[in-house]
């Protein structure tokens, strides 16, 4: 299965670490994850997205990428693919105006019901669909159930509509493939809907049965004496509703200053654009 990234802070930061020096960072996970990778930059409200089907490893694009990019909002993603060919039109994450979404997962006989879920697609949304894999699919039918609710092009998007998108999302996979799977072993011929999404001014996140795990805080920040931002929040645990200066999903606990903390399935992790963070367990139905 794939592996996932995401970051969002109140400042401009590198991440060049975690991406490529972290002892099990995204790089050296592209060893078992060979079917490309992509990275999407927030600057200037605008998302900026580098794609390839090298394995990361060996791309001194990716490597020259991690190391300049510095942004408030970052997205990552290790390709082992499922559905869908090696193309770079399958490489994730996949982009539409101001949103961005990576997926770690797979829908049980996809091809099967393809069309049926195409045909739960906005009419305005399905010539955008490029690629042929199943998580281009589930964004696009992500973005079409929040765009019954608000306009695609405010990125303040209110995290509840996020959630009750994601549930109609669900529910309309679950029509079809049953449960979610949520097994200790992943099995990647079973339905596991983990995601990532942002519009940069906010990102979410969502373990559908792959893992992934959350941080907002520090052992100690090493920047806790020059930077403007740093509060106690920095380096303690925070109460959902209250706000915070970071937050990283990473499929794996990278190694370093970050606490790390294991999202259940079923939950939605969230911070929206005035830096709140959130969570919510969905109704979700895992065997």
């Amino acid at each position: 299965m794939c592996r996932l990234f995401g970051f969002h802070s109140v400042i401009n930061s590198q991440v060049h670490s975690s991406l490529v020096h972290a002892d099990n960072a995204l790089i050296a996970q592209s060893n078992d994850h060979p079917d490309g990778w992509g990275v999407v930059y927030y600057r200037e409200n605008t998302p900026h997205l580098i794609k390839s089907i090298n394995k990361a490893v060996d791309d001194h694009i990716f490597q020259k990428i991690s190391g300049v990019v510095s942004s408030q909002t970052v997205i990552a993603h290790i390709r082992k693919a499922t559905q869908g060919s090696l193309s770079i039109l399958n490489s994730h994450p996949f982009q539409y105006g101001l949103w961005t979404f990576a997926h770690n997962g797979n829908i049980k006989n996809f091809h099967s019901f393809k069309d049926e879920l195409i045909n739960n697609i906005d009419e305005d949304l399905k010539r955008f669909i490029f690629g042929t894999t199943d998580s281009e699919i589930l964004f696009y039918l992500l973005l079409s159930f929040i765009k019954k609710r608000t306009t695609l092009s405010d990125p303040d998007c209110k995290i509840e509509i996020i959630e009750q998108a994601s549930q109609d999302l669900i529910d309309l996979i679950c029509q079809f493939t049953g449960p979610l799977y949520g097994g200790s072993t992943p099995n990647p011929k079973e339905t596991h809907l983990t995601f990532i999404i942002s519009t940069g001014k906010l990102m979410v996140g969502f373990n559908g049965g792959q893992k992934l795990n959350y941080s907002t805080y520090k052992t100690k920040c090493s920047e806790r004496n020059i930077c403007k931002y740093f509060s106690d929040c920095c380096e303690n645990a925070t109460n959902h509703n209250s706000k915070i200066n970071h937050l990283i999903f990473s499929s794996e606990n990278l190694v370093g200053e970050n606490i790390w903390l294991k999202m259940q399935n079923g939950e939605m992790i969230s911070v929206d654009s005035e830096m709140t963070l959130r969570s919510k367990m969905l109704n979700v139905v895992f065997n």
